[in-house]
């Protein structure tokens, strides 16, 4: 899908809190928020747009969506952060979207030999790879999408035969 101002889908990792990831699970994966100095991301972002969850501690990817809405400013409290000096964000700067893949917490695909691959990872050194996901919204290259979208798809073809 193409967007307005691009002509080209945007690729986005939202890095997550283990609970964070549940929040949005629990709601049936209908709105995702991201944190308020991200306000220029989140209006970069288009219906059609794909998001790859990341989640932090674990360091592995979690599931993808696709965005279905313009971004739009909301305060109502669903996400916490885990930022002693911002324990009041609210994600204000959110968008719609609709699950594509969520695989269970026992399932998700470790990030480390993925991220060695990744386009958008290159920046750092090997050693420091977390460093690629450091942050709550990061715009990727189709490739690295495309990466990590595969490794999904395989983990929920293995769980699906088990």
């Amino acid at each position: 899908m193409k967007t307005a101002t691009t002509g080209e889908t945007n690729y986005w990792i939202i890095v997550s809190s283990l609970d964070n990831w549940r929040t949005t699970a629990q709601r049936g994966f209908t709105v995702q928020g991201m944190k308020s100095r991200h306000r220029k991301k989140a209006e970069r972002m288009r219906p059609g747009d794909k998001i790859i969850y990341y989640v932090t501690g674990i360091k592995a990817f979690a599931g993808s969506a696709t965005i279905t809405s313009e971004y739009f400013e909301d305060h109502n409290a669903i996400w916490t952060s885990n930022n002693k000096k911002k324990a009041d964000e609210d994600y204000p700067f959110r968008v719609e979207i609709e699950k594509e893949i969520a695989l269970p917490e026992d399932e998700f695909v470790p990030a480390q030999a993925l991220a060695r691959q990744m386009v958008h990872a290159r920046k750092w050194p090997a050693e420091n790879w977390t460093l690629a996901f450091q942050g709550n919204v990061h715009n990727i290259p189709a490739e690295d999408y495309e990466l990590i979208r595969g490794a999904l798809d395989q983990a929920t073809k293995a769980a699906a035969a088990i």
